[in-house]
């Protein structure tokens, strides 16, 4: 019940052996100048308990990501304030395009993702995550990921 962005839409590989670039499992930096976080979208699944969610990067200021980072070990982090960022994952799923969406990321316990919440707005994610998902949409988001060209074509 979740689909992960292995980095950020503007990553490049070709950063991976630059000094000032850095890419691990939960936080990217670009050029020591854009600085991100791996967070999760969660969609209620209506009708259930279940949670579908989207893990997806995000965007910070300088300060916000040296300040989440400073605490990101520290038990009672989730105490911090939410820290505004940008979506910087394209979910193909979605028209429009969910770049540079705002957000807010909801630190959590020590070893568990941020909560990414959209600013409620009338993008189908943020209406999404708002009022929930059925199961029918589920299995077309599943569908769509799984195989993005339909029947095996490629684009």
């Amino acid at each position: 019940m979740n689909y992960t962005a292995e980095a950020p839409a503007v990553w490049d590989p070709a950063f991976d052996e630059a000094d000032d670039c850095l890419l691990s499992s939960d936080q990217c930096v670009i050029h020591a100048r854009h600085y991100f976080v791996k967070g999760l979208i969660e969609i209620p699944v209506i009708g259930s308990d279940e949670v579908f969610s989207w893990a997806v990067w995000v965007s910070l200021s300088r300060e916000s990501f040296f300040r989440a980072a400073d605490r990101w070990e520290t038990p009672g982090r989730e105490a911090e304030e939410p820290y505004f960022g940008w979506l910087t994952t394209d979910l193909s799923v979605y028209s429009p395009t969910t770049l540079n969406l705002k957000t807010h990321v909801h630190t959590r316990p020590v070893g568990e993702l941020p909560f990414v919440e959209l600013e409620p707005t009338d993008h189908p994610l943020a209406v999404e995550q708002c009022t929930g998902i059925t199961r029918d949409r589920l299995r077309e988001i599943a569908a769509a990921v799984l195989h993005p060209f339909g029947d095996g074509q490629q684009p």
